[in-house]
């Protein structure tokens, strides 16, 4: 239940550097966003000590990790993908206009109208 209380509270204050921001649109726009980037903090410490926190926090260490462990392509396989990629989608194009035209074709004449 205490929990459930910390996280609950954490939400309230993030959704009150929203309504802070907001609230004091009459204030200059740095003071605004200060102020609401002050309550995501204050929210992210208190969210912090919560065990869905912590679970969160591990969780994204691990998701680091294993972004280090994925093998990125060359720039070589980079280009030669990207060529293939733009080659099929011109071929596509081409393929999908002519079809087009060729049903435009073929309903002009079935309707009677066209050259």
């Amino acid at each position: 239940m205490k929990d459930k209380a910390q996280v609950a509270v954490s939400l309230a204050v993030f959704l009150g550097g929203l309504v802070v921001f907001y609230w004091f649109s009459d204030k200059p726009t740095i003071a605004r966003v200060g102020m609401m980037l002050g309550c995501f903090a204050l929210a992210g410490v208190i969210g912090w000590f919560t065990p869905p926190g912590r679970e969160f926090v591990q969780f994204a260490r691990e998701s680091i990790d294993e972004a280090k462990k994925v093998v990125w392509p060359s720039r070589k396989e980079t280009l030669q993908t990207t060529g293939v990629v733009f080659v099929f989608v011109f071929i596509m194009a081409v393929f999908l206009w002519v079809v087009d035209w060729g049903l435009l074709w073929a309903t002009q004449k079935v309707i009677g109208h066209g050259g």
